[in-house]
């Protein structure tokens, strides 16, 4: 007998209203699957049976990547207290709850903060949650394309580079071969931030990376994408011309950890905020 076509599968995931029309929830993605990690809502069942096969064999890599996320709010919460304003936070993935703005907003409600990721489904989450949210914007960028993102007409309407911004580089530039030459990159940011900026980074290593990657950086390394190690000593070269505030590059759960924290010294993430001294 013919078989009869029936058309598409069903779809197994009702789609909730934050989650755009044209986004397939029923494929997973890595943006969603990253939340999922964090401890995020806006992820569907595909994206959390990728994400459980993949710290199957990367057991520390959720709590890594929390880790990182906690360090972001402390970095948002210091850097508000000194009385930055705006935020520029490329490769953020979804910004979901708990996120820059969220930290921004609730020290001053006057605060700005601009998302960039190169993900799509990222972006189109982002725009969906942030759409009663006229003090902060999310766009489709590449890092390596520093003019557009930095022209965009979001960040033109939201950030003024005359006054101090906090650029956020969080989990992105382990993702930069030193072929294509990190600092130039971050120099291309920075040379047009206002003194009083700050620079924030967190990145995938360890106080001292063997020439022979350790077993769990290269579990990182597959879990996503080719993911390059660096030591102190090479992440703290990204801050050049800035001036680290205190306790300088460490692993990201040790910077500047809060008094109900219980930080694992252990996880292969490490993490700066430096200023940008007056000229």
């Amino acid at each position: 007998m013919e078989r009869q076509d029936t058309g598409p599968a069903p779809r197994t995931t009702e789609r909730p209203t934050w989650a755009p029309p044209e986004v397939d929830i029923d494929t997973p993605s890595i943006a969603r699957v990253y939340d999922h990690w964090i401890g995020g809502t806006h992820n569907f069942p595909a994206d959390r049976e990728l994400a459980r096969k993949v710290a199957a064999g990367n057991p520390d890599l959720p709590a890594t990547l929390k880790a990182n996320r906690a360090f972001l709010r402390r970095a948002v919460r210091e850097l508000s207290a000194l009385g930055i304003r705006q935020f520029l936070d490329i490769g953020s993935g979804i910004p979901a709850e708990g996120n820059v703005h969220d930290v921004a907003l609730a020290a001053h409600p006057d605060s700005r903060v601009v998302y960039v990721d190169i993900d799509p489904v990222a972006v189109a989450h982002g725009r969906a949650l942030l759409a009663d949210e006229p003090r902060a914007a999310v766009f489709q960028g590449d890092l390596y394309k520093s003019g557009e993102i930095l022209e965009a007409e979001d960040t033109r309407r939201l950030i003024d580079f005359d006054r101090p911004v906090a650029l956020i580089l969080a989990a992105v530039l382990h993702f930069v071969p030193d072929g294509d030459d990190p600092l130039a990159l971050v120099r291309r940011y920075t040379e047009r931030l206002a003194p009083g900026s700050a620079l924030v980074i967190s990145h995938a290593g360890a106080e001292e990376v063997p020439r022979t990657a350790p077993e769990a950086a290269e579990q990182y390394r597959g879990a996503v994408s080719q993911v390059i190690w660096r030591d102190n000593r090479e992440l703290a070269a990204l801050f050049e011309d800035f001036e680290l505030v205190t306790p300088g590059v460490v692993r990201a759960p040790l910077w500047r950890p809060e008094p109900a924290d219980t930080p694992d010294p252990a996880l292969a993430m490490l993490a700066g905020v430096a200023l940008k001294p007056a000229r």
